[in-house]
């Protein structure tokens, strides 16, 4: 992979020496490095064999989040548009984490103010990714719609095709998405959502200031995001206090909390395997019966 940062290096106009070079933590889906050159210091991640615009996809997420001017994202220097098959990167700048007590608390509310900018539709004019699996969005009038037809259908078809459904799971689902109008809004607020919001996503940046990295965005119930995080851990009670202080819950949120989650267990189902099955049955059981 040094000969795609050396080459993203300069497609970027940094053409000085590399002085230093070494992997960090960076998630699953690809490789990360801090990257120090005569010029500037770099958070660098590379992928082979991805989607031409995948990359695009998160650096266009992070500057939608930007421009809201609610909470910090880092700033995106390049990132390549490979050819199918072919390996690219995305130079972002390098932030220095430093977690400080507030830190969560400072989240909830900075997040609480991210999700007052709203739009008049729900969903988003270009597909993106949910880890490695392509999200087709979409613009639509009804939550409803785009929650059915965009979120749950396409991860139930796939988990079909995968073998990953059996009978009954398969009837409680099918069940589940004719009648999601009996347990969520039609038309909530059509909030900016990171749309991958668990605990790996978000980090302490200088003196504590809270960051969000890696968003798949949508607008949408920003019930559907709290719900998220939630589900794996990673957000302390302080988190949740700011934000419900800053931007109430809505009150439907833990009716229809479980339901949210089934979209991202689905989403795990369908890369991980059936490791996940009992969870996604015990939603079904819950809803459906």
């Amino acid at each position: 992979m040094n000969k795609t940062i050396q080459s993203s290096l300069q497609n970027l106009g940094d053409h000085s020496a590399i002085e230093s070079l070494h992997q960090v933590a960076g998630g699953d889906i690809n490789e990360a490095f801090y990257v120090s050159t005569r010029e500037n210091s770099y958070f660098i991640k590379t992928n082979e064999d991805i989607p031409t615009h995948f990359f695009e996809v998160e650096a266009k997420g992070l500057e939608l989040i930007r421009n809201t001017n609610t909470i910090r994202v880092p700033y995106v220097y390049y990132f390549d548009r490979p050819e199918n098959g072919a390996s690219g990167a995305i130079i972002m700048e390098w932030i220095s984490s430093s977690p400080q007590s507030d830190t969560a608390e400072r989240l909830g509310r900075k997040l609480a103010k991210m999700h007052q900018f709203e739009n008049d539709r729900y969903g988003l004019e270009d597909d993106t990714f949910v880890g490695t699996l392509a999200q087709p969005n979409g613009l639509f009038e009804d939550w409803i719609v785009y929650y059915q037809t965009k979120r749950l259908l396409p991860q139930f078809e796939l988990a079909n095709r995968q073998g990953v459904m059996n009978h009954e799971r398969r009837n409680k689902m099918e069940q589940l998405i004719s009648q999601l109008e009996k347990w969520i809004p039609k038309r909530p607020g059509a909030s900016l959502l990171h749309g991958d919001l668990w605990g790996g996503n978000w980090m302490a940046g200088p003196d504590g200031e809270p960051c969000l990295i890696d968003p798949s965005v949508v607008y949408g119930d920003r019930s559907f995001e709290l719900a998220f995080t939630e589900l794996f851990g990673g957000f302390p009670k302080q988190f949740y206090e700011a934000y419900n202080d800053m931007h109430s819950l809505p009150s439907n949120y833990r009716d229809t909390k479980e339901i949210y989650q089934l979209f991202y267990l689905l989403v795990h189902l369908n890369l991980f395997g059936e490791s996940y099955g009992r969870a996604v049955d015990r939603i079904l059981a819950s809803y459906i019966g």
